[in-house]
């Protein structure tokens, strides 16, 4: 069963969509594999002392998205195929960038620097 209790939730998002944003970086890491289980809505939302409404929602919009399947009277499951976790991690990447990007430009920093800074901290030189 996926453990969400490293899940640290913010006031910078809505809880639904950190709940959708952990399942999927949960995918990508490896720490939590196709066919395990989900807590159930209610336990999920005792456990992290939110609404359980939150988490129906949360799992719907995973249902909707595919990789979330819930057969009649059971537990909800995790349901991945290649191709699933292929496209969940270019949109990741694609938020990171954009997010990245928007700071980057909030800061007053073009392209040549960006690329330098990377460049920097990625080869540990900084």
């Amino acid at each position: 069963m996926l453990d969400f209790s490293d899940l640290k939730l913010n006031n910078l998002e809505p809880v639904y969509l950190q709940l959708i944003l952990f399942v999927k970086r949960s995918l990508l890491s490896g720490t939590v594999k196709n066919g395990e289980t989900l807590p159930s809505r209610r336990g999920l939302a005792a456990q992290l002392g939110i609404n359980p409404n939150t988490v129906q929602k949360a799992y719907k919009l995973m249902e909707d998205e595919g990789f979330v399947v819930t057969p009649r009277n059971a537990a909800s499951i995790i349901h991945t195929t290649p191709d699933l976790l292929e496209r969940i991690s270019e949109e990741l990447e694609r938020e990171f960038i954009q997010g990245f990007l928007k700071q980057a430009h909030a800061n007053g920093l073009g392209y040549k620097r960006v690329i330098e800074l990377i460049s920097q901290y990625w080869e540990g030189n900084v």
